[in-house]
């Protein structure tokens, strides 16, 4: 599980390598549900439009809430918009450029969809089968009104024995397919035209706001993901600490109710114990991390990033850092020496 878990957290990683691959992948599995899917239309005037469209859409709305859920800059984005100002500036340049990114990605797999389903005009053919103009078609001349509505619903039923080697279907069909199709390789070449001239024309602008927000946007990113690391790490000292200091703890008491005994005969032994070492921690040298120490000094960092992260400046005054930083040690002056001791 360690494994899965490591490999989900490698594949919401902000790096576009990744992310771009995991758009391909969601491209690549809407190609094979596609090919896989087994279309069969109603042939029923009211449900007809509903199914046909339903099938066109639907899918392509979870394809992009899959994109949105896959992608981690998806969540940073909207914490990035939602939360307090305090004493760092929300850049709004900055958040439209995530979700421009964001979007981009998770547009691609539900696109995709969308053009097979057209190209292949099966959903087009069944949703608009009852929208058709009898008047361009010269078979209906014979039929009356309600006939001509049965008979266009049955159109992509070409098995239904009531339009089986109809021509008057196959034209129909024809009609909507050659439509269908030429919606689909519209839209394709204006998706590509697009592309092509935001490729070729980005570089006669000035690229300065394109680098400082795709620079920022990273550092939003890294910074939380980097943030929950060293929580996660703070946690684990942290708890390794406090069960050492346990059974440290746990020598005194069992020396106060005599029941420490020999291996031998079971009788409580005089001698004293040791002391508990006074580092606990195995001199690893992570003072800012052993720092914090108690849980309402935890409750405090937690709630003072969410509530006012420092400003993006390292050279500012340690008092613009907000008092959320108090824990660690003095200042001393040169060539004085400070004792450390970490209680729990």
């Amino acid at each position: 599980m360690d494994r899965f878990r490591m490999l989900f957290q490698h594949l919401q990683s902000s790096s576009e390598s990744v992310m771009n691959g995991i758009c391909l992948l969601l491209a690549a599995v809407t190609v094979k549900m596609y090919s896989s899917f087994d279309f069969n239309c109603p042939c029923l005037a009211r449900y007809n439009a509903l199914y046909g469209l339903g099938l066109l859409l639907t899918p392509p709305l979870a394809l992009f809430l899959c994109g949105l859920l896959v992608n981690r800059q998806s969540v940073v984005m909207v914490e990035e918009w939602r939360r307090p100002a305090g004493r760092r500036k929300k850049d709004l340049g900055i958040i439209r450029y995530m979700c421009s990114s964001v979007l981009q990605r998770a547009l691609a797999a539900p696109m995709v969809w969308i053009l097979l389903a057209l190209l292949d005009g099966k959903c087009f053919v069944c949703a608009f089968s009852n929208s058709v103009d009898p008047e361009k078609f010269l078979d209906f001349a014979n039929m009356t009104p309600s006939q001509v509505q049965l008979f266009l619903a049955k159109v992509p039923c070409k098995e239904d024995e009531m339009v089986k080697d109809s021509p008057a279907r196959k034209a129909v069909s024809r009609y909507l397919r050659c439509l269908s199709q030429a919606i689909g390789w519209s839209i394709t070449l204006l998706l590509i035209v697009v592309a092509f001239l935001a490729r070729c024309l980005r570089p006669c602008f000035d690229q300065t706001i394109f680098l400082q927000r795709r620079y920022w946007s990273n550092y939003v990113d890294l910074e939380q993901k980097l943030f929950d690391e060293t929580c996660c790490e703070h946690a684990r000292d942290f708890a390794h600490r406090c069960v050492l200091h346990f059974f440290a703890s746990m020598q005194s008491e069992l020396r106060a109710l005599g029941l420490r005994r020999d291996p031998a005969g079971g009788i409580p032994e005089s001698q004293e114990l040791p002391e508990p070492p006074e580092d606990l921690d195995g001199g690893s040298g992570k003072a800012h991390l052993r720092a914090i120490s108690s849980r309402e000094q935890v409750d405090h960092l937690l709630s003072t990033w969410y509530s006012s992260k420092p400003p993006l400046d390292l050279a500012a005054s340690p008092r613009l850092w907000g008092p959320g930083l108090s824990h660690r040690a003095p200042i001393a002056a040169p060539g004085t020496k400070l004792c450390h001791q970490v209680d729990v």
